[in-house]
């Protein structure tokens, strides 16, 4: 399916509530990840994936995001006055990875409202949407997967992963029909956050999104839902519903890290970090020690 390039859209005004006092005067998605901000693995994600146009949705005091992806050159030069070229190669590689744009949401009107603010800058283009929350591990490639499938279907393609039903109640929750390709559903309809006996899958959705700019016009008719915000999901909802639309799902199967919480982010810290040839040989035996003593 011909189109304009795709662009990404990150939304990261909101105010990190969960993880104070460090997110006062430091915005959550700049906490680290083993040794990078969690945005730039999702900055990275988009990059891997091909897409080199990035906007991201910020809110007060997020000034330290937009300062992270420019250049220092007083920082730069004092790394290769010193030869530590591995530091300085890490430091100018945030900068280089892509043209990114910060755009202020305003009033904080939800999921809904925060990719609507992006309609402007991605004009007419399709677009990914990608949560900061939900850490994909490079090794397997979703959204590339995702933006295969949107050219395939020319439809809205969203990202579901299997969830013990225990858990269910914490998710936005697809009901599908399956297809003929593996692990790509039809999406007819979504139930944010059902009980267990009322969900119509185990198929959550996840953070990610491949959009049609189509989505702009529906959001921009998309009353406030719940907590008052506008629902992405609800207009992906009426998508759903239009025989001339649709949405798809891709069921991911791979490595996922959720930051979304304490424990969560601290597991995926440490998942990452054993998978780092610079740090298993030491960190492995420590954890077995230490898992030992528990």
């Amino acid at each position: 399916m011909s189109h304009k390039p795709f662009k990404a859209v990150i939304p990261a005004a909101g105010l990190g509530t969960r993880f104070l006092p460090a997110t006062k005067a430091m915005p959550k998605e700049m906490l680290p990840v083993v040794d990078k901000p969690a945005i730039q693995y999702v900055v990275e994600e988009a990059v891997d994936a091909g897409i080199d146009d990035v906007l991201i949705i910020t809110g007060r005091n997020k000034a330290n995001i937009a300062n992270h992806f420019d250049s220092v050159p007083e920082l730069e030069l004092n790394l290769r006055n010193k030869g530590d070229d591995a530091r300085l190669e890490s430091v100018r590689r945030a900068s280089d990875l892509a043209d990114i744009y910060t755009l202020r949401q305003g009033e904080p009107k939800g999921l809904g409202h925060a990719v609507l603010r992006a309609k402007r800058h991605v004009s007419d283009h399709p677009f990914a949407v990608m949560l900061g929350d939900d850490l994909i591990d490079a090794r397997d490639p979703l959204l590339t997967r995702m933006l295969s499938e949107y050219d395939r279907h020319g439809a809205t393609v969203i990202a579901l992963m299997e969830v013990d039903p225990e858990h269910i109640h914490l998710y936005g929750v697809a009901e599908v029909e399956h297809t003929d390709e593996e692990d790509v559903v039809k999406v007819v309809g979504l139930v944010e956050k059902p009980k267990a006996e009322d969900a119509p899958s185990n198929l959550a959705i996840i953070g990610r999104y491949v959009l049609n700019p189509a989505v702009f016009d529906v959001l921009e008719h998309t009353q406030p839902g719940k907590g008052g915000e506008i629902q992405l999901t609800d207009a992906l909802q009426v998508i759903a519903a239009d025989p001339e639309q649709g949405v798809y799902g891709v069921v991911f199967r791979g490595r996922r890290y959720d930051t979304g919480d304490k424990v969560g982010y601290i597991k995926a810290i440490l998942q990452m970090a054993v998978d780092r040839d610079d740090l298993s040989d030491e960190l492995r035996p420590w954890l077995r020690d230490f898992a030992s003593e528990l």
